[in-house]
């Protein structure tokens, strides 16, 4: 799981940053997690291969968060793009594109409303889960929490050749469980299988307050992104704009249990950003600033 950040910056650009967009890549497959400003333009800078985008995510409908969408679209379509696109997205946002680009596409635009504000499935298969739950925030707005299953237990081939274990028993034996034999016999999962690496869960908190309450839905991920607009002198006007501070962002990581946490969408008043690093590193210590370009691998 690889996380690179296209824009990092709060609601317009500043000091070379753009407005949120990053892409997500999970078993070589990419996703598209907001889409700001020059999201496209970002993606050939750093050379990502867009046309490997399938499935595109976007928080809320504000502008900083999806006005790069239509310019990509709108690329896609003129590079003879004919793979369906699925949008994750605020019902609002299809009549925008519609009216955005009023003729037909080349591709399909299925549409998944945003619309549950507990924690929902909202795609799943064999080797990805995807959930989106709401977040405080002054419009409705949603954030995402992405999970690559990985096996829990790795056969080990000799062992179960030798207890004559059936090919059709091998994903529960992954899953952990024994095996029993015709004659009652039970073979311990311990003798067939060793630890695996276990799941891996990265969450995008998008634009919210600072809400504990939303610490479930970040529970022992080990990567958080979370928004960290102001420095903590500003809390007050965080608060007033539904937005939260470096420190407020370290402490949901703390809370959370999250093993690395990367703060982002800086207010365009900073040039630097030293400050909101000093600052969550004070609660938390694994912590990262996103920039853009940077690539984190999230294991």
């Amino acid at each position: 799981m690889v996380l690179t950040i296209l824009g990092c910056n709060a609601a317009s650009p500043a000091f070379g940053r753009h407005p949120t967009s990053q892409v997500l890549e999970i078993n070589g497959e990419l996703f598209l997690i907001d889409c700001g400003e020059a999201a496209q333009m970002q993606m050939q800078k750093f050379k990502v291969k867009s046309n490997r985008i399938n499935k595109v995510f976007i928080s809320h409908l504000h502008g900083d968060h999806y006005f790069g969408l239509i310019g990509w679209l709108n690329s896609q379509a003129l590079n003879g793009r004919i793979k369906p696109i699925t949008i994750f997205c605020p019902e609002k946002l299809k009549a925008i594109i519609e009216i955005q680009l009023d003729y037909a596409l080349p591709f399909t635009i299925n549409y998944i409303f945003l619309e549950n504000e507990n924690e929902n499935i909202i795609f799943e298969n064999e080797k990805i889960s995807i959930s989106s739950f709401g977040v405080t925030h002054s419009v409705p707005t949603w954030g995402f929490k992405f999970t690559q299953k990985n096996r829990k237990r790795i056969l080990i081939p000799e062992k179960v050749r030798a207890y004559e274990i059936p090919k059709y028993f091998y994903k529960s034996i992954c899953e952990g469980k024994d095996y029993v034999n015709k004659d009652g016999t039970i073979v311990k999962n311990e003798l067939l299988s060793i630890n695996g690496k276990g799941d891996v869960a990265y969450a995008f908190s998008a634009d919210t307050l600072y809400n504990t309450n939303l610490v479930a839905n970040f529970k022992n991920v080990n990567c958080l992104y979370h928004e960290a607009t102001y420095v903590e002198t500003e809390h007050e006007k965080a608060s007033l704009r539904f937005h939260s501070t470096a420190k407020q962002a370290a402490t949901i990581a703390k809370l959370a249990n999250a093993k690395q946490l990367i703060i982002g969408h800086y207010s365009s008043k900073y040039q630097e950003i030293d400050l909101h690093l000093d600052e969550a590193k004070c609660i938390f210590a694994n912590v990262q600033c996103a920039t853009e370009g940077q690539t984190y691998c999230i294991e």
